[in-house]
């Protein structure tokens, strides 16, 4: 097991090494959220990079709690510096969603993971994967930037509280709004998603 305390601690105090072994650990956790927010591969790793020496050069302000959170921080903001440079944003109005219930929130069932898929369902596992992106490239940033660590990367919602600066309440209200989003995208998308998909679709309907 890495002891994260034990490495930030030396990294703060000058060891390249121990903060190498910290990049290593999450620099593909870093670079998937950046994609996902990106949509690029090489914007992606450039960010990634930069989020890296951003948190090497910033280490003395670390204070302790989840060091990945932090990391995750300046990935996102690194993101969003990158999308506000392009003028990206999402092609079609998108009308909000009153969420009040600040229960726990299950996982989408577009993210379900099938095991030991034919050679058919690989093939529509990958349409389906493009299918998430483009929805996930539509939604606005800081609804996507949620959604990506908690649906996609696994993150709790203390840590992405951590990552995005802002409040329990917050995060699980993006979440909540930006799963309403990725499910109405997704219906246009009707024949790739798996008949489980589809059921649970018309059951929330």
């Amino acid at each position: 097991m890495m002891d994260e305390g034990a490495l930030v601690r030396d990294a703060q105090h000058g060891d390249l090494d121990s903060f190498n072994r910290l990049v290593l650990h999450y620099q593909e956790l870093a670079y998937n959220l950046a994609l996902r927010m990106l949509n690029d591969e090489a914007s992606a790793e450039d960010a990634t990079q930069t989020a890296f020496i951003s948190a090497y050069n910033h280490l003395n302000s670390f204070r302790g709690g989840s060091f990945k959170a932090w990391v995750m921080r300046m990935v996102t903001n690194t993101c969003y510096d990158e999308l506000r440079r392009i003028k990206r944003r999402p092609t079609t109005p998108l009308e909000p969603v009153n969420d009040e219930d600040d229960e726990e929130i299950e996982s989408p069932y577009w993210m379900a993971d099938d095991h030991n898929p034919t050679p058919e369902q690989a093939m529509d596992r990958r349409e389906l994967e493009s299918a998430i992106q483009h929805c996930l490239t539509d939604l606005p940033d800081d609804f996507r930037a949620v959604v990506i660590m908690v649906d996609v990367e696994g993150l709790d919602y203390q840590e992405v509280s951590e990552a995005i600066g802002k409040p329990l309440g917050t995060v699980k209200s993006r979440l909540a709004r930006a799963r309403m989003k990725m499910r109405d995208c997704l219906q246009g998308y009707w024949e790739l998603l798996p008949a489980n998909f589809r059921l649970k679709l018309e059951e929330r309907a």
